[in-house]
């Protein structure tokens, strides 16, 4: 392929992030916004990073498929991600589900989601060449551009992104096989024994939830699909596998697109699916690390989003005993800290009264704890009022009689579980 046509090549693609997705494992994290919309990393949204990815990778021409409770995360949209113009061909177009096939179906699945937004994405000008098919509740960084360049040269109709994953976690993702010219030969939605990698018996090879495919071909698919009455309408379930019956689906590695920044050299290929609460506390965590995995400070390749206009995080009382202290841990603005806080993240307008320490735990945004309050291994929701004195992650059993707590001993905190304590 000339480097002429591989530059030119986002031009020709429109990408559709699926953001309709409760996350039913997240539990109350989702009770008042869809998984997408979930708070992550200090400052973002999870669904930033799919939408950033396609903005480093000049792709302009983005739709949002949404479906369950998705204020939260259309009010993010408008105010994080109004700066494309419309006038040069840039986008995001909001797809919420309208049952615009008949007026019982909402979205029966992922595919049927892309199905009833058909007409819409047909009357884009250009018309698109491919359609790169998104997870929106995934956190990595990611070159598209080079994924497509990569889809191309192979010839196929679909490419399917994949990471090798352990295989005791495998389960949770499809998994595929590929031959040495990186066709997939076989592919399992979530299995429960799933395939290892040959000659790597603990590892399988899995799908990141990113999905290329030529446009016509697509679409197609999609109209063979819905009137399949035996069809789940989902691409792990259905498209996928069809297409990889019909010997055009191909694999592309993640090693050939993930990004890193020009300094970290030859680090982890970072890719996280935070769709348990365990998982969501652990990669939050993990940025609080002198040398995390995930590099959210590469100006390179900037995470993009909404920030509130607050003044900086300040640290308050020069008194022995009382300083505001934070010892690895990430503080975004309009925090006011008074207490301690070690390996712990703090999204924006916390407050962190006198005497409280806080370990190891995620406090989402206007978290407040009282004074003398002791938070260990939690995740505060958003706007929750920790009282004075309360002692949270240091004995389970009273935990779980008031909270939500994790077989790995991560606590949830909202504000209704805190006022039935009262």
């Amino acid at each position: 392929m000339s480097e002429k046509r591989a530059f030119k090549l986002p031009g020709y693609a429109v990408a559709l992030v699926l953001a309709g997705g409760r996350g039913k494992r997240l539990h109350e994290l989702t009770d008042n916004r869809a998984k997408p919309a979930i708070y992550f990393g200090g400052n973002f949204r999870i669904i930033d990073f799919a939408l950033s990815n396609c903005i480093n990778s000049n792709i302009r021409r983005i739709g949002v498929v949404t479906q369950y409770k998705s204020h939260s995360l259309l009010r993010h949209l408008r105010r994080a991600w109004s700066f494309l113009r419309g006038e040069v061909g840039e986008f995001i177009d909001l797809l919420p589900a309208q049952q615009r096939v008949d007026e019982e179906s909402w979205y029966r699945g992922t595919a049927d989601a892309v199905y009833q937004n058909i007409d819409i994405v047909q009357s884009y000008r250009p018309a698109p060449e491919f359609i790169i098919v998104l997870a929106g509740d995934h956190v990595y960084k990611m070159d598209y551009a080079a994924m497509l360049v990569d889809h191309v040269e192979k010839g196929g109709e679909c490419t399917v992104a994949c990471i090798e994953v352990p295989r005791a976690n495998a389960s949770a993702f499809g998994v595929m096989a590929v031959d040495e010219s990186e066709k997939i030969l076989d592919f399992v939605e979530k299995p429960e024994n799933p395939p290892c990698i040959p000659g790597k018996p603990d590892h399988s090879l899995c799908s990141m939830g990113v999905y290329i495919f030529n446009a016509k071909y697509l679409y197609s698919e999609l109209e063979r699909d819905i009137a399949d009455e035996s069809s789940n309408h989902d691409f792990g379930k259905d498209i996928i596998p069809n297409a990889v019956k019909n010997g055009v689906a191909f694999a592309h590695f993640f090693q050939g697109s993930c990004i890193h920044a020009p300094e970290e050299g030859q680090k982890e290929h970072y890719w996280r699916d935070v769709g348990t609460v365990d998982a969501y506390w652990e990669a939050n965590i993990d940025l609080t690390a002198t040398d995390p995995a995930l590099n959210l400070y590469d100006r390179n390749w900037p995470i993009w989003t909404y920030r509130p206009q607050l003044p900086p995080a300040k640290f308050v009382h020069n008194q022995y005993n009382r300083r505001g202290l934070s010892i690895e841990s990430t503080i975004a603005n309009g925090c006011i800290i008074s207490g301690e806080t070690n390996r712990s993240i703090l999204f924006s307008a916390c407050r962190i009264h006198s005497y409280a320490r806080i370990d190891w735990s995620v406090l989402l945004p206007e978290v407040d704890i009282g004074t003398g309050a002791r938070i260990r291994r939690a995740i505060i929701d958003h706007g929750v009022r920790i009282p004075a004195g309360m002692i949270i992650g240091e004995d389970e059993q009273e935990d779980r009689r008031r909270f939500r707590c994790t077989q790995n001993g991560i606590v949830l905190v909202t504000q209704l579980m805190i006022d039935q304590t009262q």
